[in-house]
């Protein structure tokens, strides 16, 4: 079968709401992608059957795979920045991801390769590949749909070890989280305990659930003090300090809207290739 020239990606994207992303989106030809979706054993022997592209060629080539034709493939995500899991790849799995979009991985235990979701349908949309500085290692970034883990977790990385030192016996599950994240977590944490404890230990974050009116005025009290550092010349600790008293607020309200810091994050990598007064100009005003 001869290989049709390289086409670029948009309407089969996954991250096709990200055009800046999606753009650089490369495959062997639109029929090929149309079935790369088939049977591990179908997209084999698909992607035998076709010629790869000189530039995927000569990428591939530059890869340093181990003695046995390997590297390791780690899946993070690309809002959250959260690792979900971690795998193998050979040459053919790192091809297959950059023709699918889906992370696809080789499984050294039944010698093959296996795309993350064929079975659960909890594919991980790839919006992008980086190689490390060695060129011995992968990480595919992207967005998950649904739990990484077999286990029904988010990531695979849910066991500190400093947890575990402490109490060996106890299961204490806690997502490896960013400081955002392990942020976002307290916050939902004082939420479920006004439910579950009404009387309970008070705390500010429980305040601001409890009076929405403080929290508003709580929320332009500390945005007027960002500005303030910008207007009266304050230096960046003062800016940073300010910054993280706005955004625990802001966060406590979008905890209230039940909006989660990763659909902002979302919103926000959507708009990268839009001009900012392009975007401010399709939005709709709120109806009255």
């Amino acid at each position: 079968m001869a290989a049709a020239s390289l086409v670029r990606l948009s309407s089969l994207s996954c991250g096709a709401g990200d055009r800046r992303l999606s753009s650089r989106r490369y495959c062997w030809n639109q029929k090929s992608c149309l079935k790369i979706a088939a049977s591990s054993s179908e997209r084999l022997s698909q992607f035998a059957a076709e010629k790869l592209t000189p530039k995927v060629e000569s990428l591939l080539d530059s890869v340093k795979w181990d003695s046995k034709g390997l590297v390791v493939a780690i899946a993070q995500n690309v809002d959250t920045g959260a690792i979900l899991m971690q795998g193998f790849a050979n040459r053919e799995a790192l091809a297959l991801t950059i023709a699918s979009q889906k992370a696809t991985f080789y499984s050294r235990s039944r010698s093959s390769l296996w795309t993350k979701g064929e079975t659960s349908m909890n594919f991980i949309n790839v919006h992008d590949i980086f190689l490390d500085c060695d060129r011995d290692s992968i990480i595919y970034l992207g967005k998950p749909v649904g739990p990484t883990c077999h286990t029904g977790a988010e990531t695979c990385y849910y066991s500190s070890v400093y947890d575990l030192l402490d109490e060996p016996e106890s299961k204490q599950d806690r997502l490896a989280s960013t400081t955002l994240y392990s942020l976002e977590a307290t916050i939902s944490h004082r939420k479920l305990e006004i439910d579950s404890l009404p009387n309970g230990k008070p705390s500010w974050t429980k305040k601001l659930f409890l009076d929405e009116q403080l929290l508003c005025s709580k929320v332009r009290e500390e945005a007027g003090e960002l500005v303030q550092t910008l207007l009266e010349n304050e230096d960046k600790t003062r800016a940073a300090s300010e910054m993280a008293d706005l955004l625990y607020h802001a966060m406590v309200l979008l905890k209230l809207k039940d909006v989660k810091m990763e659909e902002v994050l979302e919103v926000l990598r959507k708009r990268f290739s839009q001009s900012g007064i392009e975007e401010k100009n399709s939005r709709k005003s709120p109806s009255k």
